[in-house]
């Protein structure tokens, strides 16, 4: 049990500190990804600000049903030993002035276009997710081991 919840305490860290991330989306089942920059809501949602004229937005209005990926770093040569987690989850475009606060708190330089009429804020409520933190150390991971951890 300890092992576990050490595991779902490394997803939370690497997902907190992602600044980059992959995001997985699809339409009429072509799978598509695209470099997008996320920060986490105090609750654990995962907040994107999207431009409605790119190409992951018009197929999260279709589909809401995608995954982000998120890598950590490594030492090694090997890009495959850097720490990752795959998460999946929902997306929804929301107005939240607080919520935008805190996303161009971890992101300044998009007050550049924080106002443009064709971008806006996104939430991804975490389904699920996949952690590999390292050879022979891949877990699936629930959603509650992707939120913040919950004192007794």
């Amino acid at each position: 049990m300890a092992d576990e919840e050490s595991l779902a305490h490394t997803a939370r860290t690497l997902l907190r500190a992602a600044r980059v991330a992959t995001l997985a989306t699809q339409t009429g089942g072509q799978p598509f990804t695209a470099l997008v920059t996320p920060a986490i809501a105090p609750g654990g949602d995962i907040l994107l600000f999207l431009s409605d004229l790119s190409e992951h937005t018009r197929h999260l209005r279709a589909d809401p049903r995608c995954a982000i990926m998120v890598t950590g770093t490594t030492t090694d040569p090997n890009p495959q030993t850097a720490p990752r987690l795959t998460v999946t989850g929902l997306a929804e475009p929301i107005d939240d002035p607080t919520l935008k606060a805190h996303w161009l708190a971890h992101h300044p330089y998009a007050q550049l276009y924080a106002d443009f009429a064709d971008f806006g804020l996104w939430r991804i409520t975490p389904k699920a997710g996949l952690l590999v933190a390292g050879f022979a150390r891949a877990t699936r991971l629930r959603q509650a081991d992707l939120l913040p951890a919950t004192l007794p």
